[in-house]
């Protein structure tokens, strides 16, 4: 069982390993290719309009830039592992170092190996908050150990509003000291509601009849069952 020590460091814990895990190993590093990779590229800017544009709507667009082919995810030296491979393609634009792409990958798999080390709800939590990013793709290809964090993940709730919540019972894993939570039903009938102001692990169960669940300040929500 977590020690409240644990809950309610677990915060400040993500915090540090989001920090202290901010590279690869330099192994990882050689294997991809050798050097360094290269700073990611800022987007290409459309021409600024002038005093003597035309007025119109805006053409700011947010489409992605196009993929660099598979045939072309090669790095500088050396070469990179099938699985390597495998969690590039389709993940790198144009114009940019394909290393530094795997690079991102394997710091999130070194975050999930940290914080499993030190609290596994907490490495939990990360993931489903987003803390933890992109860890779906790295863990499917890079660091499969992980596959069990993602896979309770995907049953977790941030703080925020969810329509039809999965029922069932749920702890808060790191609760703020102004975390509250509310349940509704059909037509906004409120089912279950309440706060918590310890900054402790607290549990709530989501009935059959629950249409949405509430909460804010509470971290996240983890399904209870096997958290070995």
């Amino acid at each position: 069982m977590r020690s409240p020590f644990l809950a309610g460091a677990a915060v400040v814990i993500l915090t540090a390993a989001l920090a202290a895990c901010g590279s690869s190993s330099d192994g990882d590093r050689r294997e991809a290719g050798g050097a360094k990779p290269s700073a990611t590229g800022a987007p290409v800017a459309g021409p600024a309009a002038g005093p003597d544009a035309p007025a119109g709507p805006s053409s700011t667009t947010t489409s992605e830039p196009p993929k660099l082919p598979t045939d072309q995810l090669t790095p500088a030296t050396g070469s990179f592992t099938k699985k390597q491979k495998d969690y590039l393609v389709n993940r790198v634009p144009k114009g940019m170092d394909p290393a530094a792409v795997l690079q991102t990958g394997q710091e999130t798999c070194d975050k999930l190996s940290y914080l499993v080390k030190v609290d596994k709800d907490t490495a939990v939590a990360g993931i489903v908050t987003g803390e933890v990013a992109g860890a779906e793709p790295a863990v499917a290809h890079l660091c499969t150990e992980h596959r069990d964090l993602v896979a309770r993940a995907a049953l977790g709730y941030a703080d925020g509003t969810h329509k039809s919540p999965r029922p069932g019972r749920y702890y808060a894993v790191t609760p703020t000291k102004s975390c509250t939570w509310q349940i509704t039903g059909a037509g906004g009938k409120s089912l279950a509601s309440g706060t918590s102001d310890t900054g402790k692990r607290v549990a709530i169960t989501v009935a059959q009849t629950a249409r949405a669940f509430t909460s804010t300040g509470c971290y996240a929500w983890l399904p209870e069952g096997d958290n070995e």
